[in-house]
């Protein structure tokens, strides 16, 4: 299935786009430094926003449920995929940040209401055909259907229609409160063609790279200068070596399980699919393949015309007999599918893009169309069509039956386990693996993020020996193929290592604490020496430093050693051709450049991405000025108690997520 026909995401990002507010406000939830006020709420209240000072009094505060963090919360999760919906410390961060977006979206919602700013039903009607969602609800202009609208956002977004066109209204709501802050936000001529020609500045450079590996080998402390640093950070090294356990232990794998695994009965089967026929429910689909004749967005009237008549063409092509294969090989713009012969399979309604969607819903099984969508003009055929209907048990019998099969497999290895460890609690482990034909074995002292080479996972088995004390009973942990029954029967703690078998490790972090200061000095060196000779080659070579030449770069672009060259030294786009820089530090790299071209873009390529230009600065300077304000009638709330949260709505942090 190619791509770029599904619409999953658009769709759902569509609809998602309405239920949790404005880009700008998510923004602010890492600008402001927590929103807890004093009192007490509710448990299933995440936080009380009031409008005024009395309200508290009155209690006439506006709610955030916490049933709405978390319905928005699972949301947001499934937007970045399913397998961060299973880690709990993702879920509470998610969230505390999404509670942090309800509670300022409600702030703002107040704001608008006391400028008297507010939306109708008629609002949202006209938002639904003309905004995100007007493609899905709105194909062609013709409504879906109240009932397909119904069943569209209680499938997408688990919500009822009233409670989606509430978000709306609140959506346009600060829209509209928006557009009244930044009103007044303007852009001068000058700051657009200045702003434009500092983006696209080009330059190309020599430059000099000091690397941090070259220069940590240069640090060569003698040996009582590693023996004082050493003692110097005793405190460091006090548990440099990790503790280490004894773990005696057997395990044993599927095969030694007494009677093996027992096959599942026919009422098992049946049972189980009875239980799971919503599993295998197949729903409307259908087979068609396609060649596309590509048009860009945007392209002109005469692009568009060769393209459908390309597309006519083709079709003709077909009709008069054409292989599919070849023809789809030799015109296609479709990559995914064109050396199949334009091959799409199976589909289920909705899938595609609308217009395709509806192509292969609609067209006779067996005609040729051409159907224009986003992508371009597709040459389109409906192969097969299959009902929504559920699969018989005699289709998915062999699947079924593997999964009752592992569940038996698993649940009998479980219970041995459970029986063992029951025997070895009572007997010892010596006794009870003997009496079971098992052997048992002593590691030798290994970590915590050890292996047990014996075992083909050990993870579990450590992490349970770890939290468990020296002379606890026997426990059973999997193992990847069976389990094993363990007891800790040693425990080394951690400790300091000697000096003269820790040395290596001392060298090493002797020479990461010298570095930083030494490789600032070599960088301000190599800078000073190029710039009062005018030369950066001859100062490198006499410090026996390797000279490169980047390419032709603007601020966006990646130069080796250096990293994107906007980022970590903007400062080279305002020297001039010839000028050598100050010391540039990159990482783990100190950097000297000197200017060898530069390219400014000209008047009329200036003149020509001029408004683009200004409406990009307009966007940044409203979202910042719309940002302030938030950002002062947060403090204000804050400042005057309106805001109470429940005593869990502070969450953990995630850097990078």
């Amino acid at each position: 299935m190619i791509r770029f026909l599904q619409t999953d995401n658009r769709l759902t990002k569509a609809l998602f786009v309405v239920v949790i507010g404005m880009a700008s406000v998510s923004m602010v939830v890492y600008l402001i430094p927590g929103l807890t006020g004093g009192g007490a709420t509710s448990p299933d209240t995440y936080a009380m926003v009031y409008p005024h000072w009395y309200s508290r009094w009155l209690a006439s505060g506006d709610t955030v449920s916490e049933a709405r963090v978390e319905q928005v919360t699972r949301q947001q999760l499934m937007q970045r995929g399913p397998q961060y919906a299973d880690n709990p410390m993702i879920v509470k961060f998610f969230e505390s940040q999404v509670g942090q977006q309800l509670v300022q979206q409600q702030v703002l919602l107040q704001a608008a209401k006391k400028l008297g700013i507010h939306a109708s039903s008629d609002d949202v009607r006209q938002f639904l055909q003309t905004g995100p969602t007007g493609q899905v609800l709105f194909p062609n202009g013709k409504f879906i259907g109240q009932d397909a609208y119904a069943n569209l956002i209680s499938e997408r977004l688990n919500m009822s229609v009233n409670q989606f066109e509430d978000n709306i209204k609140d959506e346009i709501a600060i829209r509209r409160l928006q557009s009244l802050i930044t009103a007044g936000v303007t852009v001068g001529d000058k700051e657009v063609r200045d702003t434009y020609r500092k983006q696209n500045i080009k330059i190309k450079f020599d430059y000099a790279v000091i690397s941090s590996d070259d220069l940590l080998k240069t640090i060569n402390p003698s040996d009582g200068d590693l023996e004082a640093f050493f003692k110097k950070n005793v405190a460091r090294y006090a548990t440099a070596i990790p503790e280490e356990r004894k773990i005696t232990y057997f395990a044993f794998t599927p095969n030694d399980v007494p009677g093996g695994v027992p096959q599942p009965t026919q009422p098992q089967i049946q049972q189980y699919y009875n239980d799971h026929k919503a599993e295998y429910s197949v729903p409307e689909q259908a087979k068609s393949r396609h060649i596309l004749i590509k048009v860009a967005p945007g392209a002109d009237a005469k692009t568009d015309a060769a393209a459908k008549a390309k597309a006519e063409d083709v079709l003709k092509q077909l009709q008069a007999g054409g292989n599919w294969t070849e023809l789809a090989k030799k015109y296609s713009d479709d990559p995914g599918s064109k050396d199949s012969g334009g091959e799409l399979g199976f589909a289920q309604r909705g899938r595609m893009v609308p217009e395709f969607d509806n192509a292969i819903f609609t067209q006779k099984i067996g005609d040729i169309k051409i159907v224009k969508s986003q992508f371009g003009y597709h040459i389109v055929q409906v192969e097969d069509r299959q009902a929504a209907h559920t699969q018989p048990l005699n289709e998915v019998l062999p699947q079924i039956q593997a999964t009752l099969v592992r569940d038996a497999s698993a649940q009998a290895q479980e219970n041995y386990a459970k029986q063992l460890t029951s025997e070895a609690i009572k007997n010892g482990l010596e006794k009870t693996a003997a009496a079971h034909h098992l052997e048992v074995a002593t590691t030798q002292p290994v970590e915590e993020s050890g292996v047990l080479a014996a075992l083909p996972s050990s993870t579990q088995l450590l992490s349970k020996a770890f939290g468990s004390k020296q002379g606890d009973p026997p426990q059973f942990a999997p193992t990847g193929e069976g389990y094993a029954i363990f007891q800790v029967t040693g425990i080394v703690p951690a400790h300091a290592p000697n000096f003269a078998d820790w040395k290596s490790h001392v060298l090493d972090d002797y020479r990461n604490e010298k570095l930083p200061a030494l490789l600032n000095q070599k960088t301000q060196q190599l800078a000073e020496k190029a710039k009062s000779e005018n030369d950066l080659a001859k100062a490198a070579k006499e410090m026996g430093v390797t000279v490169k030449t980047s390419d032709l770069v603007s601020q966006t672009g990646q130069v080796p050693d250096l990293g994107q060259v906007g980022q970590v030294a903007p400062q080279l786009f305002n020297l001039s051709v010839g000028n050598v820089s100050g010391p540039i530090s990159a990482e783990r790299n100190g950097i000297v450049a000197k200017i060898v071209d530069k390219q400014e873009p000209s008047a009329d390529e200036i003149q020509k991405n001029f408004d683009q230009t200004k409406d990009q600065i307009l966007e940044e300077q409203r979202e910042q000025a719309f940002n302030i304000f938030l950002n002062n009638v947060m403090n204000d709330y804050k400042k005057h108690g309106l805001i109470r949260l429940n005593a869990k709505a502070e969450g953990p942090q995630i850097p990078g997520m």
